[in-house]
């Protein structure tokens, strides 16, 4: 992922407006894993509240992130300080 988001679609919305997402991308003031992870458990609570399992979630997020590992996602997917 880089911190230019080429499709604009802003990561963090509902924490920082898309303006000022671009403008922080723009200066490389976002910290690029921190973004991933936060987006990987924001969506992996989406998905379990559409009663998806657990197992499930995990790997439609390992279809997204292929390079990372089934472990790595489970442990940043079950970090403390998850998005609700």
């Amino acid at each position: 992922m880089q911190a230019t988001n080429q499709g604009n679609e802003n990561p963090l919305q509902g924490l920082i407006s898309s303006d000022l997402y671009e403008t922080l991308a723009e200066h490389n003031l976002l910290n690029e894993k921190g973004v991933r992870d936060y987006h990987i458990r924001k969506v992996y609570i989406r998905l379990r509240r559409q009663n998806m399992s657990s197992f499930e979630a995990i790997e439609t997020l390992r279809g997204e992130h292929p390079y990372l590992q089934f472990d790595t996602i489970r442990k940043i997917v079950y970090r403390m300080g998850a998005p609700s």
